[in-house]
Parts: structure tokens; sequence; C-alpha cells
């Protein structure tokens, strides 16, 4: 679960943001030339800052908008246009003829003030801070001035950021509006009225815009959401008013009925913003009228999941930790490896894949730069389809360029129409599944977990339950590596601190103390399973901690084939395809599963068992030569202890 998936602020890791400012620097001012009478009245602080940002063609759709835009709404506007760095502004002029709101362009950190239109001036990047507005000024590096703003504006000001994006040419805006989305805000887009739909277009398409509309239309929108409870009221006076426990129950069941995911140990607040935010998209003021229509509108259940999962993350981010991998953690993970020893990483919560395929670009340079050959695998996951589906695909927008050299740039992407693809050496490394890490089985041996911005969701329960699950699927010599936010919190006996700045962790070797409270997903039984529904209602019943244990050791994407068994051997569920290595015995039927262990298999198999009871450890033989089809085939195979010793529940 990424998924802030999730970022650190608007200014991790930007090469284009660790310019100085100085006063000698300072964009002169333009003062507005509308009459004071007429201007709406303005002081105070705004319910909500609404980001407008253009290019080419925005003046004409920012000055629709205005004309339609009551001036009493409480709201602030900043219109970032991309601005010849050259030539004097009349931009604050020529807007202020159609609003009798203050239009000002900007220059001494003004604080922001209700009701007042705010502009940015040539060659300066404008960000907020605090509730003023910074201006530094503009360098050669690739410059989105939209995006800049849209993402200070999205860590400033959380649910009471607006992102509008309007006519223009590229792809600025789009990182910035899914900022603001992750934050809580509302975004919205010009439709086909834009005169250069590329901005408008790649925001679309990123999935992270609300509500696409004509200038008249947006103006209208933003009326209707500066009187909801979800911008207008105190933000804690909003959670408490949002945590009517009974309907805030009724909105996770019904959110579990249908995608199987039990938020229940999510952070509270930011369940309740996210529940609050659907309904003032949908017009709607109190939680029970959301309740009784999630129930009955499947698509809004995807909607509110999607909301939940929403996640922003860029290509190295932190690049400083990057730094810190490779001199510290990848010298430890190609000492003495063999070609024949692939090294296995775990992105936990990729949102749309940058973080996986930053970590397989920084391996490939490493690995290249020592002159080695090793192979890798990087195995990704997120609860979100739609963002797996992006980070296949591998396409981002050309806002990128300013989180990559350019050299990673030329030798990792391919430039395509409107944005940049992964290249395919890269690609083919990644592999990205669906995967609920406090549901479904983790995933072992791995000597990379990245596990960054995730926990910083989960309440610190949750936490706890997630740390030996990741301690369990590194190897003995594994590193974890978590977001700046984020540490190991009590998990002190499980992990060795390596690198405080970076949050680098490596594995402590003492046994794995997973504790298996976790909600689980919807589980299918296997469609070889041969027992009866009687005799499986009857084997929960005794190992019922036993059978939750094996859901979280078996990875369910990429299970291999396997049984559960008791004490006496006797086979309680199948898990995948067995029957290449397991055949019912002639005579009388028995699910004993030395009984039915093909010929080869019986005499490990029997070890296993016995070395596995004796020494209460996971067990594991390579080369096991087994008779199938007629011919022979080399398996490897594990026994891994469950449930308590010496009791019914114990299994394995």
């Amino acid at each position: 679960m990424a998924r802030n998936k999730k970022g650190s602020g608007p200014a991790a890791g930007r090469a284009r943001r660790a310019r100085s400012r100085s006063a000698a620097d300072k964009a002169p001012v333009s003062n507005s030339a509308a009459a004071p009478a007429e201007r709406s009245r303005s002081g105070g602080a705004p319910t909500a800052i609404v980001g407008v940002g253009a290019s080419a063609g925005g003046i004409e759709a920012f000055t629709a908008l205005l004309k339609e835009m009551p001036s009493g709404t409480g709201l602030a506007f900043v219109f970032v246009q991309h601005l010849a760095p050259t030539h004097t502004s009349m931009l604050a002029e020529i807007l202020q003829r159609a609003t009798p709101m203050r239009v000002l362009e900007v220059h001494d950190e003004p604080v922001v003030e209700r009701n007042c239109v705010y502009v940015i001036p040539p060659a300066r990047v404008m960000t907020i801070k605090s509730g003023r507005l910074a201006l530094t000024p503009r360098g050669q590096a690739p410059h989105h001035p939209v995006d800049d703003f849209f993402e200070s504006l999205a860590a400033t000001q959380g649910h009471r950021a607006i992102g509008v994006v309007l006519s223009g040419t590229a792809s600025d805006g789009t990182a910035g509006l899914a900022a603001i989305k992750a934050a809580g805000g509302i975004t919205i887009a010009q439709d086909s009225s834009a005169h250069y739909d590329g901005m408008p277009r790649s925001a679309v398409a990123s999935g992270h815009v609300d509500f696409v509309l004509p200038p008249a239309g947006i103006a209208r929108e933003l009326a209707r959401i500066a009187r909801h409870p979800y911008v207008i009221e105190a933000a804690e006076e909003g959670t408490r008013r949002a945590a009517d426990l009974d309907q805030i129950d009724q909105i996770l069941t019904v959110l579990r009925q249908g995608t199987g995911v039990d938020f229940s140990q999510y952070k509270s607040n930011t369940l309740h913003r996210r529940i609050r935010r659907r309904m003032a998209l949908l017009k709607m003021a109190g939680a029970a009228e959301y309740a009784r229509f999630l129930k009955s509108n499947p698509s809004e259940v995807e909607a509110l999941y999607q909301d939940i999962l929403i996640s922003v993350t860029t290509f190295f981010r932190n690049p400083e930790a990057f730094e810190t991998l490779k001199s510290k953690v990848f010298p430890r993970l190609l000492k003495d490896r063999s070609r024949q020893d692939p090294i296995r990483v775990w992105v936990l919560g990729c949102a749309s894949g940058e973080e996986a395929y930053s970590l397989a670009i920084a391996l490939t340079e490493y690995i290249a730069d020592s002159g080695g050959a090793v192979p890798m695998m990087v195995y990704a996951t997120d609860l979100n389809n739609i963002g797996i589906e992006k980070a296949r695909a591998g396409l981002y927008p050309k806002s990128i360029a300013g989180d990559i050299s350019p050299e990673r740039l030329r030798r990792f992407f391919v430039e395509v129409d409107g944005g940049y693809r992964v290249a395919k050496s890269i690609r083919d490394v990644c592999i990205f599944a669906r995967h609920n890490v406090l549901g479904d089985p983790p995933f072992s041996r791995m000597d990379l977990i990245s596990c960054r911005n995730v926990m910083i969701y989960m309440e610190a329960g949750l936490q706890k339950k997630l740390l030996p699950l990741l301690h369990y699927a590194l190897k003995p010599s594994g590193i974890l590596f978590l977001g700046p936010s984020e540490t190991i919190g009590a998990s002190r006996d499980l992990f060795e601190l390596e690198d405080a700045k970076s949050k680098i962790y490596s594995k402590k070797a003492i046994a794995p103390r997973l504790d298996y409270g976790f909600p689980l997903g919807p589980y299918t039984p296997s469609s070889v399973e041969s027992r009866s529904e009687s005799a499986r209602e009857a084997a929960r019943e005794h190992v019922p901690d036993a059978q939750r244990e094996a859901d979280r050791i078996l990875l369910a994407r990429y299970l291999p084939p396997g049984v559960l068994i008791n004490e006496n051997h006797e086979v309680l569920q199948f898990r995948g395809d067995t029957g290449r290595y397991l055949t019912p015995a002639p005579g009388k039927a028995s699910l004993n599963l030395l009984k039915m262990a093909r010929e080869g298999l019986l005499v490990s198999l029997r070890a296993l068992l016995q070395r596995a009871r004796r020494e209460e450890t996971v067990v594991r033989e390579e080369g096991v030569r087994i008779k199938t089809n007629g011919g022979y085939t080399d398996v490897a195979l594990a026994v891994i202890p469950l449930g308590r010793p010496n009791t019914s529940e114990r299994g394995y």
C-alpha cells in the first residue's frame, strides 16, 4: 500500500528546488490598476487556496473563469502561468478587468488573503509556505512552475488545496494535481474547450482529476466547494463530524466486502478525510447519506478505495538515501555473489512504480560500475490495481526530468510522445503484482525490502505486526529500507540500525516472532481440495492459528504447490496444483501425506518433517529427485513448522 507512497514533501529530491533565494533577486512589483471601490472585500485567511496552472491559451481560459466566479467565496486564487523570463508581465492588469477581486502580482512574500487573486511574476519559481507566497529565481534546470506550486500547496494546505489545470502544452501540472489529490485536496482540469489541450489532457490521463469542465463550469464548482463543510469547517471539527463511529464502521464494512481489504487499522484521520473528500465531490454533507449511497453503488466503493490508496512518489525520492545504498548496502549484496544467485528486492506500496524502477536503475549502475554481471529481480507490490497497471506500462510525464539526471534519462528512458518510458532492460527485471501485505502471505529470501512511507498510514498496533513479517521475508543478511518519517519502533530486537539519516536497517539473527492477527482477504479453496465441508470445518476448529499462519507464509500470487498438515501428517488443505508430487495411494482412501508422496519424495519428506519437529525451525532440501510422468524432476522441498509445539494447533 503505498502505496505516499507516498512522497516525503513536495521539494524532496528535486534539484530544481535547491536554489538559494536572495533579496536582490526579487521580482519587481506590478500593482493592480483596478478601482478599490469595485474590489471584493478581502482580508483574513481563505477557506481554501485554488492554484490555477496554464501556459498557452491559459489567460483566456482563466479570464473566462474569473468572469463567472462570485467575488465573495472566501477562496484565494493563485495563477501560475508559463511566462517569458525576459518580458515585463501585464498579466495582473489583464485579469483585473475580469473580476472585482483584487489581483496582485506577487512580491515580498505576501500572506495569502481570501477573495484575492495572486499572479506569478516572470523568471521566478513560486511556492507557498505557512500561508505566504515565496519566490526564488528561475534556474536553468527544466522548468515546471505549476508542479512546483501545486506540490507546495498540497504540502501546506492539505485538504484545503484545490488544483486547476487550464489550457497549455506539455504536461506541467500533472504531478502537482496528483500531490493535491493525495493530500486530500480537489482537482479539476479544463475540458475540450482548451485551445491547447496538452496540459489538461495529460492531467486527465493520469487518473488524478476529479472534474473535467469548461471555465464557467469550473467557476460554479469552485463556488459550491467553497460552501461545503469539507473546506469551511475547522480540521478538528470536520474530523469529529466525520467520525460518527456507526456510520464509519458501516462504510468500512461495505469497503471490506467490496474490495477484500480491511482498513479498520489504518490511520483514522486519514480515512475520515478521504471519506469526507468523496462526500464533498458528491455534494453530500452527512456520513449517513454517504453510507447509504455507498451500499447501493459499487462504482463508488471502487472510487473510495482508490482515494484511500492514492499515493504520490517520485523517482529517486530522497536522493541522498540512494547514495547511501550505493556506498553501504549494494557492496554487501554483491560480495561473493555468483551469477546464479540473483539479487532479490521487494518494494512494498510501489504505487505507480517509480520507487521500484529507481532501485533497479541504481542497482544496475552499481553492478556495471563494479564490473559485475549479477542478475536481479525487483518484486513490486501494491493494493492498487490501477497503480500496478501504470507501473507495468512504465510511462511517465516529461516532468520527471526534474527528478532524474540527464545521463539517467538518456540511459534508462526512451522519449515518447508526451513523456518518457522506462527502458525495456529495466522493465524486464521488475515484476509488479497486486498484494495485500496485511492479508496475503509475504515474500521470502529477500536481500532488500523497501517499505517507504507505508507505515505512516497504519496505526501503531498494525506497524508492530508488519515488522515481524518483513523480518521473516528477509535473508539473514537482508536490509530494510524505510521512509524518512518512519522507524522500527518497538521492533529493535528484530533490526539493527545501519544509517539513521537514510533509515536503513539490517536484519538481526533471531527467530521470527510472527504475529498472526492480521485481517485476511477472502480465501478460495483450491479446486483440487478433496475434503468434505464438514471435514474442513473440523480442521479449522483444530488448527485455526496454523491455517491463518500458512496463509501468510505462502504467497498467493507466486504460490508454490504445498499442503497444510497436522501433527499426524493428515492433509488439512491443499495449496496449488500438487498433482505432480502427491497422488492417492491404492486401497482405502487416506489423506496421510507420507502415503501420498510420489516416488523419490518420501525419504526426504520424512527426514525433513522429523528435523522440523526436532529443531523447531524451517528446514529445506534442494535437488530432491522425484519421478513424474515417466521422467524425473529435481525440486526444492521445505517444511515450515506452524502453530504452538505440543498442542492441538500444531501443524506443518
